[in-house]
């Protein structure tokens, strides 16, 4: 490998180990990839794992201004401290400078500055670009707590250095001190995607300032408010540079202080500069790579880059940090940091900690704790001491587990098994519900079919804790539960399938995105079983059928169909590597002894989905995952189930790999002959001895030594195939029998309708009761279809010898009025039917949340409906149901009208209702009712849509959504 020459002593973290580098792996870092497209990263300067993450802000709102900034943006705003990386929701932007020349500004519009893409460079820990409109040299540079400004002015007696705080969320309360005519210092709180997040700052200028004036139109009194701007102005020669530098801390403005006083230490923007772009190289080294072509380095360093960039330093010199009790605690024999995506992450990027972050891992688990201790529960995605419960599952238990099992120690580990049973035992998001039924049916718990099937792999990483530290109660609790994903699987289809009211949804399309899954579709979850993949490859049928499953995921041409989700990107047939849900689906043929499947996939995966450009990745980064990925694949293996040992072999991209142990000693890859066309693996050794096997284990990685590949342009189709070859999950023992379901043709009907009952086990026994009582008691023999004249609710069991009875499942069926027919004008969303027209006079009500599929939605359009009593009648009320979610585009019309007539041509109004729920209340539930005397035959309803989104939204400019259920006529 040819590298620009760099020589640097760098001494590694492990006692008295020197490891003297002759390259520049920073030198590789391209921080402008995934600022394009959807990868929402920002190239600014920071310092591994830096509390700091100081990078210009080009983009206000809007998806793909997550982070802040969008390389295809032209304009700045300014640069702020603190940004997440490749997030799906936008935060932080905290603490905002911009150098202006000429009068002081304080609007964005007036204050922000068009730039050339060519004047802007960037490289790991440093930032430039020239900024048109005050024709100033902006540079930015980077220690852990510390930002450094270096802003090159024109010759003026106006240079000027902006501080908004009110830029760019919601400011509940902002404070500014000037201290003396070369230090500011204040805080910000704020209230966005973090609730209550707070940053304190202390600022000192290289030179005087002349004078510090306040904007006048700033909503505060004195120095305090929640909307503060503050402009410092400075006389400038030409080519003169100010240099601000900026510490900042969660705590308070002592704690900002002590940051900057310790870790400038009198340092310059230069030896700033010097020391966070060698502190790079350092943790860059702890993997070298060579062979392959540069755009291949450039892409793995890029990448690992973007690993180390998060999770961040979350204390002050000090070791004082703020709890997600938001109270002040003093750490003790840890490091706390924060940022955890953890329902992306855990998948890769936490198991490749474990082999070359070992003691941050442990840092990671202890600050996991610290919120247990401190706040009542393990984090599902913290930010800044708050956690946000966005996405799914409770995964800092798989990291927990992983690290554990692959024994790592530094931490209580009988807390931490209690801190996981405690996030399985909530009854929030469907937990109640999973416990009680074994599964989340569809109308229960939105994205059921994904909650279970997260919920079950965690509950098997307890379970693997349990065992291990000998705890059997446990361990049989959990690993019972580990097998709930049975539940939803469909041997029909080979599918896992949502559950609705006792059965299998239906209609039922595998490639459609809805609300029983997860940014994703039942093709992108249906190969999610890490912890049991024996028993998923038995419920297909055996082996042969599951592989042609997997290449029918990847070979199918159907496109996806249901909700537009911009996070489902990077098609092979359904597999979507842009999103973490498909991540470790290439891996599963070494399961049913296919590696070479796995080794061409993995490769077009490689080849196609990472390049160098600002678009080179097709999803979000999402806090180092994406990015983890094409690290550990780069390597050669992957860690589909983490919370075993062992990683699953794929196809190596460099000839040689050598990853550098925290103990000092060395594991290498090698393959040699590796290129475009020779990614098929003839053969291995591991340290000398031919290795069969189509996985290694985490011990002989951390052991040291040398896996070597012979690369081929064929597949070797005996390689790692056979017993012992080919890796295997599985839970040895079923306890409980699979759930049966009921067939039906709805959940109302007019006359009668008739059931089935099923169950998906051979040698099953179906139990079921008519009157809602308990089946495991009461229940009858089931023996043919069942016909049903009246509202009857079904409840039903399975019983198979041997095993424990099934959960109990419920089916509700209604007999409805037949006296009415609605006749829809507007067009509904196919994916907000409730259930076609009838469903809204049907007489059953949606559920308050809409994404249990009781409601019609209509987007950008009024509602206008007419029922059709059959003969004129006399009326006493009329009503329409309505629900607001304003996080989901969902907002009250601005009034519903009624109408009646008795011809269906002529029409008059009776009632006008208008609303008075306010446009900001994010959720609820409004009959707009109306009494009235009148004798008709048809009503007509007409709802007026909200119109666009409004300004201070996410969404401003796009059409608003009504949702309606039901329509009432009395």
């Amino acid at each position: 490998m040819k590298l620009r020459s760099f020589l640097v002593a760098v001494l590694l973290a492990a006692p008295g180990w020197v490891f003297s580098q002759q390259f520049s792996p920073a030198s590789f870092v391209n921080p402008f990839i995934g600022t394009g497209g959807h990868g929402h990263t920002y190239p600014g300067a920071i310092a591994p794992f830096g509390m700091v993450q100081l990078s210009p802000d080009t983009r206000l709102t809007g998806w793909d201004g997550c982070s802040g900034y969008h390389f295809s943006d032209s304009v700045v705003y300014g640069f702020s401290h603190t940004h997440l990386s490749g997030t799906g929701v936008s935060d932080y932007c905290d603490v905002l400078l911009m150098p202006t020349v000429g009068k002081a500004v304080f609007s964005n519009t007036e204050y922000s500055s068009s730039f050339r893409k060519s004047s802007e460079k960037a490289e790991p820990g440093y930032y430039t670009v020239f900024l048109d409109k005050p024709q100033v040299k902006a540079e930015l540079t980077a220690l852990p707590r510390v930002g450094v400004h270096r802003y090159t002015f024109p010759a003026t007696k106006n240079a000027n250095i902006l501080l908004d705080l009110e830029h760019r969320d919601e400011v509940t309360d902002s404070w500014i001190e000037v201290v003396s005519n070369t230090e500011v210092r204040g805080f910000r709180r704020s209230k966005a995607w973090a609730n209550n997040q707070v940053i304190y700052f202390v600022i000192r200028f290289s030179k005087p300032f002349d004078a510090a004036t306040f904007d006048p139109k700033s909503k505060a009194t004195g120095k305090a408010g929640k909307y503060l701007k503050c402009n410092f102005g400075f006389q400038t020669k030409k080519g003169e540079q100010v240099v601000a530098k900026v510490g900042i801390s969660a705590v308070d403005m002592d704690g900002a202080k002590a940051n900057l006083d310790a870790e400038m230490k009198g340092l310059s923007f230069d030896s700033v500069r010097k020391q966070t772009f060698a502190s790079w190289n350092r943790e860059l080294s702890k993997i070298e790579v060579s062979g392959g072509t540069k755009d291949q380095q450039t892409i793995f360093y890029s990448a690992l880059y973007h690993c180390m960039s998060v999770p961040n330093l979350f204390m002050d010199v000090d070791g004082r940090y703020l709890g997600t009790d938001h109270k002040i605690h003093k750490a003790e024999g840890f490091t706390p940091y924060t940022i955890f995506s953890l329902w992306d992450t855990y998948r890769a990027y936490h198991p490749l900690m474990t082999i070359i972050e070992t003691r941050r891992t442990k840092d990671f688990i202890n600050t996991f704790l610290s919120h247990y201790k401190n706040g009542g529960l393990l984090p599902v995605w913290e930010l800044a001491g708050n956690e946000t419960f966005c996405m799914i599952g409770y995964h800092s238990v798989p990291v927990i587990a992983d690290a554990f099992i692959k024994g790592i120690k530094g931490f209580d580990e009988k807390l931490a098994l209690e801190a996981m049973r405690n996030s399985a035992m909530q009854d929030h998001y469907g937990l109640s519900w999973y416990r009680q039924l074994g599964c989340l049916p569809g109308d229960k718990e939105w994205e059921g079919v994904s909650k279970t099937l997260e919920y079950a792999y965690d509950d098997w990483c307890i379970a693997q804790m349990a065992k291990k530290m000998g705890n059997t109660a446990v361990y049989n609790e959990y690993i019972a539960r580990a097998q709930f994903y049975q539940n939803l699987f469909d041997p029909e289809t080979g599918f896992m399938r949502p559950r609705l009211n006792g059965g299998f949804k239906t209609p039922f399309n595998p490639t459609e995105v809805d609300f029983n899954f997860t940014e994703a579709n039942s093709w992108q979850y249906s190969f999610y079983v890490p912890q049991d993949i024996a028993g998923l490859v038995r419920m297909h049928g055996g082996a042969a059928k599951f592989s042609k499953k997997l290449d029918e995921l990847f070979s199918t041409e159907q496109d996806l169909s249901g909700r537009h989700q911009s996070d489902i990107t990077g098609l092979i047939g359904q597999y979507a590597h842009g999103n973490e849900p498909s991540h470790h689906m290439a891996y599963l043929y070494n399961f049913v002894g296919e590696p070479w499947k796995t080794q061409q996939r993995v490769r077009q995966i490689m080849d196609e989905m990472y390049t160098t450009k600002p678009d080179g990745l097709i999803g979000n980064e999402d806090c180092g995952q994406m990015s983890a990925w094409i690290v550990m694949s780069a390597l050669g293996f992957y860690p589909v189930t983490p919370g075993t040992t062992d990683y699953i072999i794929g196809t190596p991209w460099f000839s040689k790999a050598t990853i550098n142990l925290e103990d000092g000693k060395k594991f290498t890859i090698t393959a040699p002959q590796v290129d475009s066309k020779n990614f098929y693996i003839a053969s291995a050794t591991l340290n000398g001895k031919a290795y069969t096997k189509s996985y290694i284990d985490h011990s002989d990685i951390m052991k040291g030594g040398n896996l070597s590949f012979t690369m081929s342009a064929t597949p070797n189709r005996q390689w790692g195939v056979g017993k012992g070859n080919e890796p295997v999950t599985a839970i040895e023992s079923y306890s409980r029998t699979i759930i049966p379901n009921i067939k039906a043709k709805a959940k109302t009907f007019v006359d009668s309708t008739t059931i089935t009952l099923h169950s998906t086990e051979k040698d099953a026994k179906i139990y079921y009761t008519l009157n809602g009582s308990d089946p495991r008691t009461n229940g009858m023999l089931y023996g043919h279809p069942i016909t049903l004249a009246r509202n009857t609710q079904v409840k039903l069991v399975a019983v198979v010898p041997g095993k424990d009875t099934s959960f109990v499942v419920e089916g509700n069926f209604y007999k409805v009025r037949n006296d009415r027919k609605i006749t829809i004008a507007a067009k509904y969303s196919d994916q907000y039917t409730a259930g076609g027209p009838s469903g809204l006079v049907d007489g059953v009500r949606g559920e308050s949340d809409f994404r249990l599929g009781g409601w019609q939605g209509y987007q950008g359009q009024d509602f206008v409906a007419v029922v059709d009593l059959l003969s004129e009648q006399q009326i006493s009320k009329l009503a329409a149901g309505l629900l607001q979610d304003t996080r989901s585009w969902i907002f009250m019309p601005r009034d519903v009208e009624f109408y009646v007539s008795n011809d269906n041509v002529n029409f008059t109004q009776v009632a006008k209702v208008v609303n008075t729920i306010p446009e900001n209340q994010e959720t609820a539930l409004k009959d707009f009712a109306a009494s009235v005397n009148v004798k008709a035959r048809y009503v007509k309803v007409v709802a007026h849509s909200y119109g666009m989104l409004p300004q201070w939204h996410i969404g401003a400019g796009s059409p608003a959504y009504i949702f309606i259920d039901e329509i009432v006529i009395e």
